[in-house]
C-alpha cells in the first residue's frame, strides 16, 4: 500500500472538503458548481504531477507563472531581461550602488551593496532604496518565468551566529520587498551565509563593505 505524503494529503483532503461542499443541501447530491471545483481541483493536482513527477514542488512553481522555458528561447528570454535590467538601473550601476553580472546557466546577478541598502547591523532596506527596488520588480514582473534567489552576506565583524542571523534577516527583508511589489511568492527564496563568501578583504573598512552586501540570482523557470 502506497502511503501519501504530506502534500498529497493535503491535496486529497482539500477536495473531500470540496466535494461536501458542491453537495446540495437537500441531499440529492453533488451541484454543478461543485462537480466543477472538483474536478478543477483533480485536474491541477494531476498537473502539477505530471509536469515533474520527480519534482512537485518544482511542478507547482512551473503551474504557477503558467509554462516553464523550452529550447533555445531560454537564452534570448534571459538576455533581453538583463538588458531591461541594465537600462532601468543604469544610475544605479554608474554610481556603484548595484551591479549586474551574468552568471551561469543563463542566471542574472544582482548585487546590492551594503552602504546603499542597509545601515549597519540593520536589516531594514533603507528608504533611499526604494526606488532601486521599485525598477528591480518592475522588470522581474515582466518577466515572469523566472526565480529570484535572494542572498545575504556580512563582514567578519561579529560573532558566526550574529551575522548569520543578519544575513538571513537581510535577504528575507528585500524578499518581503519584492512580495510587497507584487512578485509572487512562489518564486521567491532566501537564504543567508553569514561571512562566509567574501567577495573582499575584512581587514579594510571599504574590503568589509564590499562583502556586506545581498545577491540577487533570477533564473529561468525551466520546462523540464
Amino acid at each position: 500500500m502506497q502511503v501519501l505524503n504530506a502534500k498529497q494529503g493535503i491535496s486529497l483532503a482539500l477536495i473531500a472538503t470540496l466535494f461536501a461542499a458542491g453537495c446540495a443541501s437537500d441531499g440529492s447530491g453533488m451541484t454543478k458548481t461543485g462537480q466543477g471545483a472538483v474536478i478543477g481541483a483533480l485536474s491541477g493536482a494531476v498537473l502539477g504531477a505530471a509536469i515533474n513527477h520527480k519534482n512537485r514542488g518544482k511542478g507547482a512553481l512551473i503551474g504557477a507563472v503558467g509554462g516553464g522555458l523550452v529550447g533555445t528561447g531560454v537564452g534570448a528570454y534571459m538576455d533581453k531581461q538583463r538588458q531591461d535590467l541594465q537600462k532601468a538601473l543604469a544610475p544605479e550601476v554608474q554610481a556603484g550602488n548595484i551591479s549586474i553580472a551574468q552568471a551561469n546557466n543563463h542566471a542574472i546577478k544582482i548585487t546590492m551593496t551594503a552602504a546603499t541598502a542597509f545601515d549597519t547591523n540593520s536589516s531594514a532596506v533603507k528608504p533611499g532604496f526604494n526606488g532601486t527596488m521599485d525598477k528591480i520588480a518592475k522588470v522581474v514582473n515582466v518577466y515572469g518565468k523566472t526565480t529570484i534567489n535572494i542572498i545575504g552576506h556580512t563582514d567578519s565583524q561579529g560573532s558566526d551566529k550574529l551575522n548569520q542571523d543578519l544575513s538571513e534577516r537581510r535577504a528575507a527583508s528585500v524578499a518581503d520587498q519584492f512580495r510587497s511589489r507584487g512578485v509572487i511568492d512562489q518564486r521567491l527564496d532566501s537564504q543567508g551565509r553569514g561571512k562566509m563568501e567574501p567577495i573582499a578583504s575584512n581587514a579594510t573598512e571599504s574590503g568589509r563593505a564590499q562583502n556586506r552586501r545581498v545577491e540577487l540570482f533570477v533564473e529561468p523557470i525551466m520546462a523540464n
